[in-house]
């Protein structure tokens, strides 16, 4: 293999270039082939328009439309809390990602600031997500190729963390978890919490990782089927606002966490001056298939490495930003035992009183594990957005796959579509 890891600060870990594949076909007779949506690699929700000449692809158009959701037209019906159930539908790989992403937009709007063991429970979810939504990606890209074996070792980790969801939440696949300034209630046991999480990132994820990449890295079908396959340069990375694994294989030098800090990785997170969490960024140069596999199972490591820093660390005191304001729910215990509590509950949820919704809009991106996932949020003081849309990765680099096929044999197409990880939910939304 041509590719040597070398740690460094900051982005580090650069993977050597090789000649990109330059093919280009120009042949009179043509025909169409339809690539799904009955296609075990399209999932049922995608479909692909081939023009082939030979097995040669020459042209690739994706279509979307298959899920008929209207997720963002719920946004306009559902408060600024419940929309948090629609969200977590969209990319169902790691639906938590979503909840927090959102909520971050409601907050930046709100400009509610959170507090510190809120701001840690968050950044410990979000990384368990990275680590879930990448084992399912790794382990379906082996999956399509032909590695079953790959694709058990990746999957069966994943029921740990939804363990983990199940355990602060009380739902294994969509927990729904956060609210905006806080969450839906505090951890039952923090150091159960912590037990479960340390059983998971210190003895199972280090297992199941070496376990992957013993099995593929020097794997030479693997390798032949990834390297050179789905090539995207630089610039056209960035010409197609490609973000994410996607986009840091390319060579781009861009992580959310990094350049927009957000919850633990901005400076000063528990004002009392604490330091960002610590870790590397890995970048690769080739931009191919294999560059984006060795890129998530990095980024594995590096999660592994972020939620180590936190989850002993975990700060006392409230999880929520305004426990005693309109904004948040009053606590379950309290709408019971107290009338106030119960009078505010039904103001929130009955009469929209106490919402001190603003008029204006805003915008909040956090880097979710396929990229840059944000929420444009335009409010007209009322009690459910008067606009939410959304910046899905999934919908931003399907538009990239003719680029990446282009010229490809038609058995590419499947490790082409596997390394970009498409979540059908993210386009129709």
């Amino acid at each position: 293999m041509p590719y040597t890891l070398q740690p460094d600060e900051g982005y580090d870990l650069d993977i050597e270039s090789t000649d990109y594949l330059k093919t280009h076909v120009d042949a009179p007779d043509r025909w169409v082939l339809n690539f799904g949506p009955q296609h075990p690699a399209t999932h049922t929700t995608l479909r692909i328009i081939l023009e082939l000449d030979g097995e040669r692809v020459v042209r690739a158009t994706p279509h979307i439309g298959y899920l008929h959701s209207g997720f963002e037209k719920l946004g306009e019906n559902h408060d600024y809390n419940q929309y948090v159930c629609t969200v977590s539908r969209m990319d169902y790989i790691s639906p938590i990602v979503n909840d927090i992403a959102w909520h971050h937009a409601c907050e930046i709007l709100f400009d509610i600031d959170l507090t510190p063991r809120c701001k840690v429970v968050r950044t410990i979810l979000a990384e368990l997500g990275r680590l879930q939504n990448h084992l399912l990606c790794v382990g379906a890209a082996a999956l399509d190729l032909g590695a079953f074996t790959g694709f058990i070792y990746g999957f069966n980790e994943r029921e740990f963390i939804y363990d983990i969801m199940d355990y602060i939440s009380g739902q294994r696949f969509h927990p729904d978890y956060t609210r905006v300034g806080g969450v839906m209630r505090d951890i039952p046991d923090d150091e159960v919490f912590r037990t479960m999480v340390r059983n998971f990132i210190d003895t199972r994820m280090p297992k199941t990782i070496k376990d992957l990449e013993t099995l593929l890295n020097r794997n030479r079908i693997f390798i032949d089927r990834l390297q050179n396959v789905g090539v995207i340069s630089h610039d056209d990375a960035i010409a197609w606002s490609l973000t994410g694994p996607l986009a840091r294989a390319s060579g781009v030098k861009r992580d959310l966490r990094k350049d927009e800090p957000y919850l633990c990785f901005k400076e000063n997170w528990d004002g009392q001056g604490a330091e960002p969490v610590k870790f590397s960024v890995p970048i690769a140069t080739d931009g191919d298939c294999l560059c984006r596999y060795l890129v998530r199972v990095e980024e594995m490591k590096q999660s592994m490495k972020i939620i180590d820093q936190l989850i002993d660390n975990i700060p006392k005191g409230p999880i929520d930003a305004s426990p005693e304001g309109k904004v948040r729910l009053p606590a379950k215990g309290d709408v019971y035992g107290s009338i106030e509590a119960t009078i505010q509950h039904f103001e929130i949820f009955m009469h929209n009183r106490g919402w001190d919704t603003p008029i204006g809009e805003a915008y909040g991106a956090i880097e979710s594990p396929n990229g840059e996932l944000g929420f444009y949020i335009v409010a007209d003081g009322g009690r459910t957005p008067w606009r939410a849309s959304t910046r899905p990765p999934s919908f931003i680099h399907f538009q990239a796959l003719p680029k990446m096929l282009e010229g490809h044999m038609l058995a590419d197409l499947v490790a082409v579509l596997g390394s970009l990880n498409i979540i059908a939910a993210e386009l129709d939304r």
